[in-house]
């Protein structure tokens, strides 16, 4: 639909789509899910100062103050889309199996010392964050970095049509959320649907020639552009003129805050994306340099009784080995791998292996998918067990590597380590 009306001459939008957190003025869209249906807070949306509630059910339309549309969520990824267009700044696209929230902040820091920046603020990276993030940024700021997820073939599809990246890049690829992937495969096939896009509109990519999978993703990609102009797009113009611009795994600098070798490839991408940007290296070394893990993400915590590495934002088979392989400690608490389908049981037990290969000193696993490997480490079914344990059995002067995915709720046993 035209939404000239709400962001024509406008120098920022007010968008929410949660009554607790609804400043006058804003326009809300009423989601709905299994579970909720936002079209029941209407009413209460614009008693509380909402100039507009967005709604898809009739049954709550009221005769000022509401828009009724088809579908809210596709309403406001269509807002977020003409905001997009309307402002038309540089868009930078980012997703990955592993480190693209990191590399999202490291490419944040660097192009912060130059340009006046909105990127992706926590895990807005889905099909309702991706917009959001795109109605937050306003007509004051410069460029954008847009963070995208996926757990399903098509996802990073929907979201580029959505943001309209003018740039992009993919970290690497990895077995992460295989139950929605069904494969390794299917993870790659959705990865390059961001380099797809870009192939298409004459984007550039930044891409790490290191990695034999993302050689192979854009050359698919090129070879889909190809088929595309020989066949019903002849008629649009000449060969696609395209940028793809390289950097390589290379060293960690000495003297950051981040944790672990597999960072020097998030380091290099960021550099390769300032220096494209203007931003020289040494002042995107001495920005990043500066720059502080937080979240739960590969940060280094000193309690009273031991050094801590914390990577207990998320965690998959790629992120967990090489966690463990970049880690100089004694001491291992791993949380399960979610999301892995029929590939559970085998990824479980891989990690396993691997620590026993590594001759691990201390050992401690929770979850429910350790039970059923061959461990010869405890294993606590969940975080609360182990915590108990770790009340009466306290560990002292240990470095202890601290990672599970999200939902395992590692951060738990901060306060007995």
């Amino acid at each position: 639909m035209n939404w000239d009306f709400l962001i024509k001459d406008k120098d920022s939008l007010c968008v929410s789509t949660d009554t607790r957190n609804l400043p006058a003025g804003c326009v809300f869209f009423a989601l709905h899910g299994e579970r909720f249906d936002g079209n029941k807070f209407a009413k209460q949306a614009l008693e509380q100062g909402a100039s507009l509630t967005v709604i898809d059910n009739p049954e709550y339309a009221l005769p000022e103050g509401t828009l009724l549309v088809e579908d809210t969520l596709l309403a406001l990824q269509d807002l977020a889309r003409a905001w997009r267009r309307e402002l038309g700044l540089p868009i930078i696209g980012i997703t990955g199996t592993n480190g693209k929230t990191t590399t999202k902040e490291l490419l944040a820091t660097v192009l912060s010392t130059k340009y006046h920046l909105h990127y992706t603020q926590g895990n807005l990276n889905n099909q309702i964050g991706v917009p959001l993030t795109l109605l937050q940024i306003t007509r004051a700021h410069e460029m954008a970095i847009v963070e995208m997820g996926a757990s399903h073939p098509g996802d990073i599809k929907e979201l580029v049509d959505i943001a309209e990246p003018n740039y992009g890049l993919i970290t690497n690829v990895g077995r992460a959320h295989l139950e929605g992937f069904g494969s390794f495969e299917g993870v790659q096939r959705t990865k390059q649907e961001l380099y797809d896009y870009l192939v298409a509109h004459n984007g550039t990519i930044f891409r790490n020639t290191d990695n034999p999978y993302l050689a192979t993703m854009y050359q698919n990609a090129l070879q889909a552009a190809g088929d595309l102009q020989r066949s019903d797009l002849q008629d649009q113009g000449p060969d696609l003129q395209r940028s793809d611009l390289h950097y390589t795994i290379g060293v960690m600098p000495s003297g950051t805050h981040l944790v672990g070798e597999y960072n020097a490839e998030n380091v290099s991408a960021a550099i390769c994306v300032g220096e494209h940007f203007g931003v020289s290296r040494e002042q995107g070394l001495e920005a990043i340099r500066q720059y502080v893990p937080t979240n739960n993400r590969s940060q280094q915590m000193q309690t009273a009784n031991n050094q801590l590495t914390v990577d207990a934002y998320n965690a998959n088979p790629t992120s967990m080995q090489a966690a463990i392989n970049a880690f100089k400690g004694d001491t291992y608490i791993l949380g399960a791998m979610r999301e892995l389908g029929d590939y559970t049981h085998l990824e479980h037990q891989n990690i396993v292996n691997m620590l026993a290969e590594r001759k691990a000193d201390t050992v401690f696993l929770v979850g429910e998918e350790y039970m059923q490997t061959t461990s010869p480490y405890p294993v606590f079914e969940n975080v609360e067990k182990l915590h108990k344990y770790l009340e009466d059995n306290p560990i002292k002067g240990k470095r202890i590597l601290l990672k599970g995915s999200r939902s395992t709720r590692m951060e738990k046993l901060l306060d007995v380590l």
